[in-house]
């Protein structure tokens, strides 16, 4: 009932931050990463670069545990402001601080990968395409846009690991519309280098978004190990029951 809620709170705040002008940008497959340590390190990544903006209020700090880290681990590197370990991911700026200065209150991402889910992607394909196509535009107020949400309140966080980059246009004809000319996204043009380069980003990336889509679900692996336990019973029972069956009916044919 919690994670209903949560999901029908981000999307309800979705639409006025992130989701504007949606699916009109193909999806990228975001990699596998199931490993803990690509885990560890989006964990690292979504506290020091989504946590200054974002709440994630159904994830407590220590349910990292769960991830191989230990309570001490826990606060050396990844509570920076008199956080408990046991304590909700949660933020310190006001909703009313947050409107001021982006527009819109920035959604909580307890849930994001769960709710972003779409007949174009999975929720990581969509946060995957979404966090790797900001570029540069002054005409926008934090001086950034992006390819998937056209106009997005959400400034580029992640812009020094991936240095600062434009788009380029080409006009063409409109195919459903005689006589009007549309612009058509003709890749990227690097203006300066980052700290890593883009295939280094990307796997950063992936393992951001592979921690939020854990984050989004702790139970996914325990609950489809459950699954494949109860219909391997219910197969076994099914067959004793069939057989049952048989032998119970054999002397009356």
């Amino acid at each position: 009932m919690n994670y209903l809620k949560k999901i029908l709170a981000v999307l309800a705040l979705l639409p006025g931050c992130v989701l504007a002008n949606e699916g009109t940008f193909p999806l990228d497959r975001a990699p596998e990463r199931t490993d803990i340590a690509a885990l560890q390190n989006g964990a690292k990544l979504f506290v020091n670069y989504c946590l200054n903006c974002h709440s994630a209020s159904s994830m407590r700090y220590n349910r990292l545990r769960d991830l191989g880290l230990s309570q001490d681990q826990i606060k050396a590197n990844l509570l920076f402001s008199g956080e408990k370990v046991g304590d909700m991911m949660k933020i310190a700026m006001r909703p009313d601080d947050a409107k001021a200065w982006f527009g819109a209150v920035p959604p909580d991402l307890s849930v994001i990968a769960r709710a972003r889910a779409s007949s174009a992607g999975t929720g990581g394909d969509y946060l995957y395409t979404y966090l790797r196509t900001f570029y540069k535009d002054d005409t926008r107020p934090t001086g950034w846009n992006n390819l998937v949400v056209p106009n997005v309140a959400m400034p580029h966080v992640l812009w020094q690991m991936q240095g600062v980059r434009t788009v380029k246009m080409v006009e063409e004809a409109d195919p459903h519309e005689e006589g009007k000319k549309v612009h058509r996204f003709a890749g990227f043009e690097q203006v300066t280098k980052g700290s890593v380069s883009q295939p280094e980003f990307d796997a950063q990336i992936a393992d951001l978004v592979a921690y939020m889509e854990w984050m989004a679900e702790p139970t996914r692996d325990l609950r489809k190990r459950l699954g494949a336990i109860v219909v391997l019973f219910l197969s076994l029972f099914a067959f004793l029951a069939w057989r049952l069956n048989a032998s119970y009916w054999k002397d009356v044919k």
